[in-house]
């Protein structure tokens, strides 16, 4: 006798992983039993640089830049780290006067930590910007910290799309604001590109991280675009690859997996976007009308340049955040909590707390992140779920 298969799960946690497309596994894959090192003079070699160097020109369009300021990472994270620590290392090396790291308090732990990082190790004045209710950076206060001292700021940072609310930030005000004092500015695009429109070169940022499991491409493969008249220091030392800022022999099939999907998701973005939008309200819709008193965190829905448009992210009071997921999950329906789990504690998220969340608000969230495989069957099935899962987590808190 045969196994009934098992119920289909319904994925909406697309901005923790999307699944790959089709055509950056055919990519991937297509390269895999390829032998020879980019670096390499052989034929085999070259072959393997020309892959390399297509994708990187493929990546370059893709986002409006020089095919030269791509730098190959392995994620979002990598990049992230280069940027921040390299920027520093290099400005503050050229002068002393350069101590100050000026960030958002929303930001992603990938910004964060090497921020704290250089803060604890390495002298840096780790300075963290107010954001509003809605997540949104508040720009006089950065004016404000920028002017009081300019000389002494080594680079800002500012994340184009938060991770966990959505919410999209001013980075043409935060380049505008740096430019006057020639001061560089990095952003976390790891939510934006093919989400949201994004220009390199018209943005005027001097660095932006991107990653390939967000965009539908391979895990562990990212770039840091960066801007060449930009001395970065690096934190790989080795054969001299990727411009002597990242060492190491690059992945060239996941290399080619990456530019598929980056090239794919942002051909097909401005549609992409109108989809997710039309599904994200579905998606509200039904879960405040399911569960009284729910409420949505972040900016409103109607404006396109405000949010992601395939972000939800809602608190539902009276419950545990962890609690909820697990009850969502058992019933085969994924998403994310909006807190950190350390050691078993659910903790609050930095990100709702910066907005000016309460802690039990801020442990009762959920993110619902929708992408190129949700369906309003998948909408449909959280609705269904989200009042009894709710009346038994509040249950068990109470």
């Amino acid at each position: 006798m045969s196994q009934s298969s098992p119920d289909p799960v319904v994925y909406l946690d697309h901005a923790a992983t999307t699944p790959m497309v089709p055509a950056a596994v055919e990519a991937l894959t297509a390269h895999l039993l390829d032998v020879g090192n980019p670096s390499s003079l052989h034929a085999s070699g070259r072959r393997a640089r020309r892959i390399v160097e297509e994708s990187r020109e493929t990546i370059a369009q893709a986002v409006n830049c020089r095919p030269g300021e791509v730098v190959f990472t392995a994620g979002g994270t990598e990049a992230d780290n280069l940027a921040i620590k390299g920027i520093y290392w290099s400005r503050q090396g050229t002068d002393a006067r350069r101590t100050r790291v000026l960030t958002t308090s929303v930001e992603h732990h990938a910004v964060l930590d090497p921020v704290f990082w250089l803060g604890e190790g390495e002298g840096a004045q780790v300075e963290l910007l107010p954001v509003d209710r809605d997540g949104r950076l508040d720009l006089d206060a950065l004016r404000a910290s920028v002017e009081r001292d300019p000389a002494s700021v080594a680079l800002i940072s500012v994340m184009w799309a938060n991770n966990e609310v959505g919410t999209l930030q001013p980075v043409d005000d935060v380049v505008a604001i740096a430019a006057a004092h020639g001061i560089p500015v990095h952003t976390d695009g790891v939510q934006a590109i093919g989400t949201v429109p994004v220009d390199f070169a018209a943005s005027g940022v001097d660095a932006l991280a991107l990653t390939g499991h967000k965009v539908g491409g391979p895990y562990g493969v990212g770039a840091l675009v960066v801007r060449r008249e930009l001395a970065v220091t690096a934190l790989v030392h080795g054969g001299g690859q990727e411009r002597d800022i990242r060492s190491g022999t690059v992945d060239t099939p996941a290399i080619a997996g990456l530019a598929a999907a980056v090239e794919l998701a942002v051909k097909h973005q401005p549609e992409h976007a109108v989809r997710m939008r039309a599904l994200r309200a579905r998606l509200v819709e039904g879960v405040l009308a399911a569960v009284p008193g729910a409420m949505l965190n972040g900016p409103a829905l109607d404006d396109p340049t405000a949010r992601l448009p395939g972000n939800a992210h809602l608190s539902f009071p009276g419950c545990e955040g962890d609690s909820l997921l697990m009850l969502l999950d058992a019933r085969g329906i994924e998403c994310s909590t909006g807190s950190a789990c350390s050691a078993g504690v659910p903790q609050p998220s930095h990100v709702l707390l910066a907005m000016g969340r309460e802690p039990d608000e801020a442990r009762s969230s959920l993110r619902f992140s929708l992408g190129h495989t949700s369906t309003e069957a998948d909408v449909d099935a959280l609705v269904a779920a989200i009042g009894p899962c709710v009346e038994r987590a509040r249950a068990a808190k109470a």
